[in-house]
């Protein structure tokens, strides 16, 4: 099949799943601010989107799409290594015109793969996973159970420990470096030449980009400094213990 076969087909196949894992990125963000704001808001959030039909779909897309372009994204990285021979191994400058996210982009990838196992460890393993084993049989902590929706109150946990909250700064500027440059390479790929509007849109990804990294570093600093109603809940858990 031409999608799968051909460099230009499996480039396709990478720029539509980037844009669709955005898309996810920009509603999970949005989602995330609400804890800012209301921790009992963010935890009807987090009991809506829980074990429900549409929500393991939904996790289960989500996988495939990063799995497809993560797959992908390898597949053309080795390919193009292979192209190039040993001249990769030769020291020159940047070539005018190409970004360091250009030439970084498995080292980047290689790092937001990691950070999205660290993020599915601190939190999609104590939410959604405990209810899928509570759903096909398996014993699970009743403790868990109770807190499988306590979503804000993980984050409050994760993010108050300084090492956790480092990782997750360096995980998201590597994703940010990682999405800009994406961006624009998949309308590349997809046919948007055109040099006006390119450079609009290229503009527009940037912003959608750069307001989706600074959405989830807010949450990172509100629960690291205790802001908005993630220090109350902090102080709350504190007084509690």
């Amino acid at each position: 099949m031409w999608l799968s076969k051909s460099s230009v087909g499996r480039k396709v196949i990478m720029s539509v799943s980037g844009f669709a894992l955005i898309l996810f990125l920009l509603f999970h963000m949005s989602m995330n601010l609400v804890a800012i704001f209301s921790t009992e808001g963010y935890n009807m959030i987090c009991e809506f989107l829980g074990a429900n039909w549409y929500a393991l779909v939904g996790t289960a897309g989500l996988a495939v799409l990063v799995l497809v372009h993560f797959v992908y994204a390898f597949i053309l990285t080795m390919q193009n290594r292979k192209a190039r021979g040993s001249q990769r191994y030769a020291v020159s400058e940047r070539p005018k015109g190409v970004s360091w996210a250009s030439q970084n982009m498995l080292v980047l990838g290689i790092i937001v793969i990691l950070g999205m196992g660290l993020h599915l460890f601190n939190f999609w393993a104590k939410m959604q996973l405990p209810e899928v084993l509570h759903m096909m049989g398996m014993d699970v902590c009743e403790v868990t159970m109770a807190n499988v929706a306590n979503g804000s109150g993980y984050i409050v946990s994760t993010f108050s420990c300084p090492v956790y909250a480092a990782l997750y700064v360096v995980w998201l500027v590597a994703l940010w470096f990682h999405l800009t440059h994406g961006f624009w390479s998949a309308m590349q790929t997809l046919g948007i030449n055109n040099k006006v509007w390119f450079c609009r849109w290229k503009a527009l990804g940037n912003l959608v980009v750069t307001l989706i990294i600074l959405g989830f570093l807010a949450v990172v600093v509100a629960g690291y400094f205790g802001l908005g109603a993630l220090g109350k809940l902090a102080v709350e858990c504190s007084a509690g213990c």
